[in-house]
C-alpha cells in the first residue's frame, strides 16, 4: 500500500521577519553611526600620527573632513528618526551628545536598539 504525503509548504522569508522592515531613515541612521565611529578612529590615528609621533598630517587631512562630513549626516538623521519614530527630548538628546566621546554613536546605537527605540511609538 503506498501513501501519499502532501509536500512541505515552501518557507516564507516575511514569516520569519520579527516585525515590519524599519523605516529607510533609521537604516540610514544605524549604517552612518557606525561609518562615523570609523572615521573618529581614523582621526584619532591621525592625530596620533601628526601630534605624537611627528611623521605625518596625512590622516589628519583626510579624516577630518570625512569624521565632519559623517557627523552632520549623523545629527540630520538622529533628528528625522528622531520625529519619524517620535523619540522623547532626553532620547534625541543621547543620539545628538553621542557625536562628542568617540565611538558612542555606536554605543547609543546599541542601546537604541535593544530599548526598542527604533520602532514607531504610537500617538496619544
Amino acid at each position: 500500500m503506498t501513501t501519499r504525503t502532501a509536500p512541505a509548504p515552501a518557507p516564507n522569508p516575511s514569516a520569519d521577519a520579527p516585525g515590519p522592515r524599519p523605516h529607510w531613515t533609521v537604516r540610514a541612521f544605524r549604517a552612518v553611526a557606525v561609518a562615523e565611529a570609523f572615521s573618529w578612529a581614523g582621526l584619532l590615528v591621525g592625530m596620533y600620527l601628526k601630534w605624537v609621533a611627528g611623521t605625518t598630517e596625512l590622516g589628519v587631512e583626510i579624516f577630518g573632513p570625512v569624521h565632519g562630513g559623517l557627523v552632520l549626516v549623523y545629527v540630520a538623521l538622529a533628528v528625522l528618526v528622531a520625529v519619524r519614530v517620535r523619540w522623547s527630548l532626553w532620547t534625541t538628546f543621547l543620539a545628538l551628545a553621542a557625536t562628542v566621546p568617540p565611538f558612542c554613536t555606536v554605543l547609543f546605537d546599541v542601546w537604541a536598539h535593544r530599548s526598542g527605540r527604533y520602532a514607531p511609538r504610537a500617538t496619544d
